[in-house]
């Protein structure tokens, strides 16, 4: 089956804005980030020598806060067609947008969008604020995902980025939009680290479509900040975040994801198989 790294980052890094820009990669390799990204050949080839089949590039608008415009959209798409068996293309819609839900079916039926990505940190938004009358686009962003079966990635956990707000960043907070549209797959990317973990493991225990995304915890942390990640085994997802803040190389996390004290089956599952559950390689019809 291969192993997927739910969680890169290739975005338009020249987009960013020079404060969050400085918050990737490390010393000396902001030249490199943007060669991978200008570069799917590039990029495929370091999935290569890491030993990785798939990745799914997280792609999102966040014009304040980090840089990203809807530009973001049509990058991410335009990539993936280097080679759509291997990348899976993530796009994003604000709520403010003037019809979300049509944008939703744009972005999935023409440009071959694969998931979408809230960031309420970096958008500035609560994931449930639909509830309470504010960002009422949401719902219709929600609805539109669950009808065309693609997932939700949304970031929890916090954020270093300037600016970034993360009272918004608490698991807990989407738990409404797990009721409320019980059939759309949602990925809690990070898991809610380095505060809410048990936040995010209760809402993957109770909820059949939430799944726990483990990017940007350090491997050798992950049975710390997730003791029972050998009993959720069927409900998490490898991610690396790579080029993100403090995470150096693929490879390197994979080896320590597969240094961990777990079962064998436990670690197949979660770098190979629920993947293929979240991410099939034949887009939904």
């Amino acid at each position: 089956m291969g192993i997927t790294d739910c969680h890169v980052h290739i975005n338009p890094i020249w987009q960013m804005h020079p404060a969050a820009r400085a918050l990737v990669g490390h010393s000396g390799a902001g030249e490199e980030l943007e060669a991978h990204a200008r570069s799917p050949e590039k990029f495929l080839r370091y999935l290569d020598r890491c030993g990785v089949e798939r990745a799914v590039l997280v792609n999102y608008v966040a014009p304040e806060i980090v840089g990203y415009t809807t530009e973001a959209n049509e990058f991410v798409s335009a990539y993936c067609h280097a080679d759509p068996r291997r990348l899976v293309a993530i796009g994003s819609v604000l709520p403010s947008h003037a019809d979300p839900a049509a944008e939703v079916e744009r972005l999935v039926q023409k440009l071959g969008i694969r998931g979408l990505k809230i960031h309420p940190p970096h958008q500035l938004f609560a994931p449930n604020d639909y509830v309470h009358g504010h960002a009422p686009g949401l719902r219709a962003i929600y609805a539109t995902c669950e009808r065309l079966g693609i997932p939700v990635i949304v970031h929890t956990g916090t954020s270093v980025f300037p600016g970034a707000r993360n009272r918004f960043a608490d698991p807990m907070l989407v738990e409404d939009v797990a009721i409320d549209f019980p059939k759309l797959t949602i990925v809690l990317a990070h898991g809610g680290r380095p505060l809410w973990m048990d936040h995010a493991t209760f809402l993957v225990r109770r909820f059949p479509n939430v799944f726990l995304e483990l990017s940007s915890v350090p491997p050798a942390k992950l049975l710390e900040y997730f003791p029972t990640l050998p009993k959720l085994a069927d409900k998490a997802l490898f991610g690396s975040d790579w080029p993100g803040p403090g995470v150096k190389d693929i490879a390197e996390n994979l080896a320590g994801f597969r240094a961990l004290p777990m079962p064998s089956e436990a670690k197949t599952r979660i770098l190979e198989e629920n993947p293929l559950r979240v991410f099939p390689t034949t887009p939904p019809t």
